[in-house]
């Protein structure tokens, strides 16, 4: 059975935080409502990933969201997290899962259609799918896949499919409106000044 995924998957990343640290970020966001929530950190040591991955864990955790760790997996089990993402370049789906077991989530993400095929016959819980619009999220983004490339996104696979890179509260319900099960948001959300308020503006756009 598929898992459900929130309609607002909300990626905390250090770097583009504006000074606030991850566990102050997932706080604001889990009392705004989000309750799923990523931890990507690509700048720091794995003692201090480990760290704040505990830290954020036990706040999700209260709030009895989800909890996902990219790239990880050995974080992940330290922490009891509730899953793993990882991308092309990072450790196999395959290899997450016979670290993970079947009772925890492993996302993947894809950037072409090809890949969705692909990941559609892994053990992948969900598949990430994009960018859909341009983003400054990533130093070397992928093409932009726009709204028709989703579309056919979600035509290649069964699972559940998460849309990411240059969603906005203003675009959120047109990505979910083309096949999205779930939009993913790093910038949107982390470079707004009222942080909570942000978060409950995606959530209110994105109410079915």
């Amino acid at each position: 059975m598929q898992p459900v995924i929130p309609r607002l998957y909300a990626i905390i990343d250090p770097a583009q935080a504006i000074g606030r640290s991850p566990v102050d970020v997932a706080a604001i966001l889990l009392a705004a409502g989000v309750r799923l929530i990523q931890l990507r950190d690509k700048r720091a040591s794995s003692g201090e990933l480990c760290a704040s991955a505990q830290r954020v864990a036990a706040y999700v955790r209260q709030s009895k969201g989800i909890f996902i760790v990219n790239d990880r997996a050995d974080i992940v089990c330290a922490v009891d997290a509730d899953g793993v993402h990882v991308g092309q370049e990072d450790l196999p789906v395959e290899c997450a899962r016979s670290i993970l077991g079947r009772g925890k989530w492993v996302g993947y993400s894809t950037h072409v259609l090809e890949q969705v095929r692909e990941a559609d016959h892994s053990s992948a819980d969900y598949i990430a799918f994009g960018p859909v619009f341009p983003t400054a999220s990533k130093e070397n983004p992928d093409a932009v896949v726009g709204l028709d490339g989703l579309r056919a996104a979600r035509q290649a696979t069964r699972k559940r499919l998460v849309a990411i890179g240059g969603i906005t509260v203003q675009n959120a319900r047109a990505v979910t409106e083309a096949g999205a099960d779930s939009v993913a948001v790093i910038r949107g959300l982390l470079n707004a000044p009222d942080l909570g308020k942000r978060a409950e503006e995606f959530l209110n756009a994105l109410v079915v």
